[in-house]
């Protein structure tokens, strides 16, 4: 059970770890060198990042909810169930914008291009709060 506990805990956390550094200094960072050069930065960017995260949230939350059924707390399914709402909220939310941004026919100097990549920043900083949620819950459980 520990074993398990410890995959969830390593999983959120490396998924909270990187999506609070894309939220508060890759994005910004990619903001500041104007429209064109981050809407270049951020297609392989998002695609690269893509397969880590849902790696991370499919194991953090799965060892989350598997620690709960070996007979966890109920907060450990709590965890669990809080990593992996990022999958729905960026299949339903998010990405309708990464598909605009994605999009080869975006200008990158049009108007649209800035407004899209701000939205998909702050779209982006929920994820990392539900990650930040099972993390910290999962660190919690642990240390109780």
């Amino acid at each position: 059970m520990a074993i398990v506990a410890l995959v969830a805990i390593l999983a959120a956390g490396l998924f909270t770890g990187a999506a609070l550094y894309i939220t508060f200094v890759e994005h910004p960072a990619r903001l500041s060198c104007g429209p064109a050069v981050a809407l270049a930065e951020f297609r392989p960017s998002y695609a690269r990042a893509t397969v880590m995260q849902v790696s991370l949230v499919v194991a953090g939350a799965g060892a989350g909810a598997a620690r709960w059924a070996l007979g966890g707390a109920v907060a450990w399914l709590l965890g669990a169930v809080s990593l992996a709402a990022v999958v729905p909220f960026t299949l339903l939310i998010v990405l309708p914008t990464n598909h605009r941004l994605l999009d080869a026919t975006l200008d990158a100097a049009s108007p649209d291009t800035v407004m899209l990549l701000r939205r998909w920043g702050r779209l982006h900083a929920l994820r990392s709060v539900l990650g930040l949620i099972a993390f910290a819950t999962f660190v919690v459980l642990l240390v109780a």
